[in-house]
């Protein structure tokens, strides 16, 4: 595989969020670093496979969060819509975390925003109403990143 590429390392679960249509969970490797990746994934008549939707987080963004997650009430029609969380993720770059509204359903949406552009295409929606699979495999990716990696990368 080229240098320049993510190298999956491990797939830690998904969930259907419609006909044809997943999040999934997974922890990759870019240059050496391990990152965790949150991606929509389709499957249609010509095509099969990861969207643009989607979102790399390093292990410390997961960590914080996973915290941060954890503390939304499962009764998700309680859940004000507000930002979760922003998160470091290079100089300049940051990952937001909030809650919000899109064509009629809340769902939890995590972008990146660049200091000098401001918003970038970066990023993922969930709808809300998957906010237990979410903090399953939030909890999941915890653990899994917690393990000593099985292979050298």
């Amino acid at each position: 595989m080229s240098e320049s590429s993510f190298t999956l390392l491990r797939e830690i679960g998904s969930f259907s969020i419609a006909p044809r249509e997943e999040i999934r969970f997974s922890i990759e490797a870019y240059h050496g670093f391990r990152y965790v990746s949150i991606r929509r994934y389709i499957q249609t008549d010509d095509f099969c496979g990861a969207t643009r939707d989607g979102v790399t987080l390093t292990p410390e963004i997961i960590h914080a969060l996973a915290a941060k997650i954890a503390l939304l009430p499962d009764a998700i029609e309680s859940i004000k819509t507000a930002q979760v969380g922003k998160f470091a993720k290079r100089p300049g770059i940051c990952i937001i975390v909030s809650v919000g509204e899109f064509k009629g359903k809340r769902g939890l949406d995590l972008r990146q925003w660049q200091q000098d552009i401001g918003w970038t295409k970066k990023g993922v929606w969930i709808p809300l109403e998957f906010l237990p699979q979410i903090k399953r495999l939030l909890r999941q990716t915890c653990e899994a990143l917690a393990e000593q990696p099985i292979d050298d990368f």
